[in-house]
């Protein structure tokens, strides 16, 4: 088979998907890293220090080109890959299956992405847009060097009530699509076999409860001001 014919066969497909979930995993590592700063309680500094870096180092605005073009790939392989499968089950079973067949999760993949999707887009909005290509308010610490305030723009944004049910509700349904997609993602990349699939089913059981879980009690901790 050729690399053209590859990338264009389910098998190529999931592969890619595979691929781009492990990139797209890694991400929401740093990310998850960088947010839980507000924890620090001294008033957004640490946060600010290390949203600034990483706004300001040349090599993570690069990764940050590949970043957006992984999720295009990603989106764009799993509604292929998501139309494919409903053509071929055009026909329903005559007795539905429910669950034993797959978890309800894996069967909306498109579903919990779609929602996802949407969530990021006004995340981007609401915090990437004005961080990069607005005159974003600052504040100088010890060093001296300006740095936006996102802390504050954090703040302010998750003062309005249903702002924090949208980001827990797309947190919610982040958990769900890790949950079939992250033992997925090292299955389609040929990672997985009988000696380590219970440890990968472990870890990605454990990655799609912390990690969300870790992304939705920040907006929660600015509502209710746990965080100063």
């Amino acid at each position: 088979m050729k690399w053209s014919e590859f990338f264009t066969s389910s098998v190529g497909k999931k592969f890619v998907m595979g691929l781009t979930g492990i990139f797209l995993i890694s991400f929401l590592v740093v990310h998850v890293g960088i947010n839980a700063c507000i924890w620090a309680m001294d008033g957004g500094e640490m946060f600010n220090k290390a949203a600034h870096f990483m706004g300001a180092t040349v090599v993570i605005r690069i990764l940050e080109v590949g970043l957006f073009i992984g999720f295009f790939i990603h989106i764009i392989q799993g509604l292929s890959l998501e139309i494919k499968n409903r053509q071929k089950r055009s026909v329903k079973y005559a007795v539905p299956m429910g669950n034993k067949g797959s978890k309800w999760y894996s069967r909306s993949m498109g579903l919990l992405g779609s929602i996802v999707l949407i969530f990021l887009i006004i995340h981007w909005k609401q915090f990437w847009i004005p961080s990069r290509f607005s005159d974003m308010s600052e504040v100088t610490y010890e060093n001296n060097i300006p740095v936006h305030d996102l802390y504050s723009l954090m703040k302010e944004t998750f003062t309005t009530g249903w702002v924090v049910i949208l980001y827990v509700v797309a947190c919610l349904s982040l958990a769900y699509h890790l949950l079939h997609g992250f033992q997925s993602a090292f299955r389609s990349l040929g990672l997985s076999n009988s000696r380590y699939i219970h440890l990968i089913n472990a870890v990605g059981i454990g990655f799609s409860i912390i990690v969300p879980l870790a992304f939705a009690m920040m907006p929660v901790s600015m509502y209710f001001n746990w965080v100063q």
